[in-house]
Formats: C-alpha cells, sequence, structure tokens
C-alpha cells in the first residue's frame, strides 16, 4: 500500500469526514469529489454522493469541487482528468477567493474529448417516477426506486444544456439555500397567539 492513501468503507461524505477529522494533520487546499461514472445535474445534486462529499467539505472551510461525467462502460477517465487537472490549477493559483467559503463548483462533463466549458446556473432534470416491485432468487420481493432520465426543455444557460450541447458545465453552488422571497412573503402571515414568537424568530 502506498503512503498517505487510504480507502474507506463508508460513503464519500464518511471519507471526506474521517479525512479532516482525523487522517490528514492540516486543513486542505481543496477537496475534490468524483470522477464520477453519470452526471449530477439540476436536482441530482440534492441525490448525489458525489456532491454530498464536496459539500461536507465546504461545511468544514474546504473549498471544494465535485466532478462527474456522463455515464458510459467502459469509461474512459483521461479526458476529464485533464480537464480536472487545468481546473484545480487555476482554482489553486485564484487563491482563497476562488470558490467562496460557503460555496462549492459542480462540475460535469460530456463523454470523450473537452472541447470546451460553460459557467452555467442548475437545470432541470426530471426521471420517469416509477417502483418496481421484484423477487430476489430466495422469493423475497425488493423494490427498485426510479426511472430513466425523461427529455425536457433545456433551462438557457443551465448545466443540462452545457452537456447537451457538447461543453463541460461548470456551476458554483451555495450552502445557503433559503429562499429570499419567500421571507419577505411571509413575514405578514398571522398565526394567531403564535405570531409573537414567530416573528421573534424571523428577526434572529
Amino acid at each position: 500500500m502506498r503512503s498517505n492513501v487510504y480507502a474507506i468503507d463508508g460513503t464519500p461524505v464518511d471519507c471526506v469526514y474521517l479525512a479532516l477529522l482525523h487522517l490528514v494533520a492540516r486543513k486542505p487546499d481543496l477537496c475534490v469529489s468524483g470522477i464520477n461514472n453519470g452526471f449530477n445535474l439540476g436536482s441530482d445534486v440534492f441525490y448525489s454522493g458525489t456532491v454530498g462529499a464536496a459539500l461536507e467539505a465546504a461545511l468544514r472551510g474546504v473549498p471544494a469541487i465535485a466532478l462527474s461525467v456522463e455515464r458510459r462502460w467502459p469509461q474512459d477517465f483521461a479526458p476529464v482528468a485533464g480537464f480536472a487537472r487545468a481546473l484545480v490549477q487555476q482554482v489553486l493559483a485564484q487563491g482563497p477567493q476562488a470558490i467562496e467559503a460557503g460555496s462549492l463548483l459542480n462540475v460535469n462533463l460530456p463523454a470523450g474529448p473537452v472541447r470546451g466549458y460553460a459557467l452555467t446556473c442548475m437545470g432541470k432534470r426530471s426521471y420517469r417516477d416509477q417502483v418496481d416491485v421484484r423477487e430476489d432468487l430466495r422469493g423475497r420481493a425488493y423494490y427498485w426506486i426510479g426511472g430513466p432520465e425523461e427529455k425536457g426543455e433545456d433551462v438557457p444557460g443551465s448545466d443540462s444544456a452545457a452537456v447537451r450541447s457538447g461543453l463541460a458545465s461548470i456551476t458554483p453552488l451555495s450552502l445557503d439555500l433559503t429562499h429570499r422571497p419567500a421571507l419577505q412573503r411571509m413575514s405578514g402571515w398571522n398565526l394567531g397567539s403564535f405570531a409573537e414568537g414567530a416573528a421573534v424568530h424571523a428577526g434572529k
């Protein structure tokens, strides 16, 4: 086994957690999660272990990049690795301001040679909702959830639009999911005897 190389039996988030809290002697300059064999576009980020690992690093003050590529079998990771290296070099050259605190970069690439990139927003990715009831070799039921991706309209400037046009997508994501227009709209709500307490909490 090579020195300072570890394999962890756990989720991607577990790997980052253990590394930052136990394995590394100092806070890393950058955490790179991936390369995942399969896109993490649009709403995928809420389910993705790859993005989750980058989120864990960002939550702990470490700049982070999540990398995913269009699913292929077998997969050629060489073009993605080349792009990843160039991106990492640029981030490190820019210094701490390259990836602001409380954010990370979610990067998706089409399979094959990288012919360019786009800075993007989160798009919309729809799947066919389904639950298949199946039976294992012992006759016990198990459930296969989620169906294939459905074709939908690309949001202009989105991650999905970029990869479908053959470009790598770089999407800055924020850890703050607060919907601020809703805060303004909800300030006029009246919950009766709870209204005063709600106003106190909203002002914190």
